[in-house]
């Protein structure tokens, strides 16, 4: 008798900081792991809408979007997924034009990620935040398996580590207690600027160096790819970055302490 498949591991990407790499990262991590054989689905909770544009998606005038969860009765999410151009990969893009209207459930999300029908059709969901203590935010931690933070190496970037780190406990003691903090990830990283160093010092010492992810370097190939709308595998396969968002999708499932399930060999880009 064959096992039942598991559900999708949740993960949501999160900073209370903008400009944090959130959305590169989400970008990122996803063509990375569908690139492996596994079904991954982006869901673009943030109002800026860039993880879809990173991807390719856009919704158009009266379409679907991540954001009628929360003002639609009954509506399907993941319905709303959108394909994108790489097998495996899809997407459900947010409306720019949401301003916080509707329902404030803090478990309408889970509710319809862990639906068990979905074990069948997805793997993987990743969940780009908004970078604002609101509902949304509140909805996403309480609907995800683990957490990981981007963040720039230096102190304001900290700070909304710290700031993000105390919702986290909150959401981790009350709403969610499954929930676990992956990693802090740094970006735009130059491990020879003593600022970065110091930063990165005192967030380990905070954290625990178990916390602290494989950093991602400082490369302008990655706002090239985003601005291209692909991800660096494909925009600029041979980078640093994109190297080292290869290195970091076979880290952080690692840290699921439950395998990805891929195939047995990647997909070429």
């Amino acid at each position: 008798m064959t096992a039942p498949a598991p559900p999708p591991f949740i993960l949501s990407v999160s900073n209370r900081k903008g400009g944090s790499g959130k959305t590169t990262t989400v970008v990122n991590l996803a063509a990375e792991w569908a690139a492996r054989g596994a079904r991954v689905l982006v869901v673009d909770l943030d109002t800026q809408g860039h993880a879809g544009l990173g991807l390719g998606v856009a919704a158009g005038r009266g379409e679907p979007t991540a954001h009628d969860l929360f003002r639609r009765p009954g509506f399907d999410l993941v319905a709303a997924a959108r394909p994108t151009a790489w097998p495996g990969l899809s997407c459900v893009p947010a409306d720019p034009l949401f301003e916080g209207d509707g329902e404030r459930d803090p478990g309408q999300l889970a509710a319809q990620l862990r639906r068990p029908d979905l074990a069948a059709r997805i793997d993987v969901v990743i969940l780009d935040t908004p970078p604002a203590l609101d509902f949304i935010l509140i909805n996403a931690l309480a609907a995800a398996d683990g957490v990981v933070i981007p963040l720039l190496p230096h102190a304001l970037s900290a700070e909304g580590v710290r700031q993000l780190s105390r919702l986290f406990f909150r959401i981790a003691s009350g709403a969610n207690p499954a929930l676990r903090l992956i990693g802090l990830l740094p970006v735009m990283l130059n491990p020879r600027v003593n600022h970065h160093q110091a930063i990165l010092a005192g967030l380990t010492r905070q954290f625990g160096p178990e916390r602290m992810l494989r950093g991602i370097r400082a490369d302008i190939a990655l706002a090239e790819a985003f601005a291209a709308g692909r991800p660096a595998r494909v925009h600029a396969p041979r980078s640093r970055g994109a190297l080292d968002y290869h290195l970091l999708a076979e880290e952080v499932p690692r840290l699921w302490r439950r395998p990805l399930p891929v195939s047995a060999q990647e997909v070429p880009a």
